[in-house]
């Protein structure tokens, strides 16, 4: 059973990680800015894949990969990390993660589509109702009809949303990024040793936002980031769960189950990030959110069924 569904469970992993991930990063974000978070955070995962890479692999680089597996987890590590990345955190300025994370639900029929062009991947019926259960119980979980000061003033009511379009689009441009990279990294990946891939991957993202971070002289920006020390706390929790565990977890979830079906399993975080959202926010939780949230495992367990 457990190995019939490695992928699958791997995928659930990776979701726990990228929530935690997340919230870290919100914090850190709003404290110094996207760019700033994303390069620290990934040279703190670069140092940690070096010296990891050492004891397992004997070597502090991946030197033994192919030209092609570098050509494309490279291409992989820009369109995911840079683009993808860099407007998901963009994101985080203007909205919560916790909205961010809606929109990334997006990921897996973008993954999916993609896949189905790039890779030729297909998914079965059974596949494909649990995703679209697993996605509509994430929507029911995280979306609002919320009342705009005009409607309390007696205007006319509508369905808006009173979170900021700007913080959405950017959302939506890094959820296609990271579908995007996932799909790139299947491709590239192969054979290819799962931590190796993610590590090359983690060496193109930095040197991604050097050049970027350079290009528009945001270097003084960066140096006060490094000084603050509670974002880089923010930042270090971040860097374990998210460029390190989480995403070598969703590559090696990708190596045993389609594209689809592990983007879907990991796009649960909107569910997951409740309980820390109360917690640590306070939030309340309503009837309609825990019915999402019944809804939602119930997609997932159909993938084991």
């Amino acid at each position: 059973m457990i190995q019939s569904h490695l992928g699958e469970l791997i995928a659930l992993g990776t979701a726990v990680c990228w929530t935690v991930t997340g919230l870290a990063f919100q914090q850190a974000t709003r404290r110094t800015g996207s760019l700033s978070v994303n390069l620290i955070r990934l040279l703190m995962a670069f140092v940690i894949y070096a010296v990891v890479s050492w004891f397992l692999r004997g070597r502090f680089f991946p030197t033994d990969a192919s030209g092609f597996n570098w050509i494309w987890l490279s291409i992989s590590g820009l369109v995911g990390f840079v683009f993808g990345d860099y407007f998901l955190f963009k994101s985080y300025e203007y909205i919560s993660a916790r909205i961010s994370m809606l929109v990334m639900s997006l990921s897996p029929p973008f993954a999916a589509f993609i896949s189905w062009i790039a890779l030729g991947e297909t998914l079965s019926f059974q596949a494909m109702l649990a995703m679209a259960v697993t996605l509509s119980g994430i929507v029911l979980v995280v979306t609002e009809k919320k009342k705009l000061d005009d409607e309390k003033m007696g205007k006319k009511k509508g369905l808006q949303f009173s979170f900021s379009p700007k913080g959405l689009v950017f959302a939506l441009l890094g959820t296609i990024g990271q579908a995007s990279g996932l799909v790139l990294s299947k491709y590239g990946m192969g054979d290819y040793n799962v931590f190796a891939a993610t590590h090359i991957r983690v060496i193109t993202g930095s040197v991604g936002f050097v050049i970027l971070i350079t290009l528009i002289n945001r270097w003084p920006r960066v140096t006060a980031a490094v000084k603050d020390g509670k974002a880089l706390r923010f930042m270090a929790i971040g860097a374990v769960f998210g460029p390190f565990i989480g995403v070598y977890l969703s590559l090696l979830s990708v190596k045993f189950t389609s594209v689809g079906i592990a983007s879907t399993i990991m796009s649960i975080i909107p569910v997951l990030i409740i309980p820390p959202a109360i917690l640590l926010y306070k939030e309340k939780v309503t009837l309609k959110e825990v019915l999402g949230a019944v809804i939602t495992v119930g997609g997932v367990a159909l993938f084991f069924i």
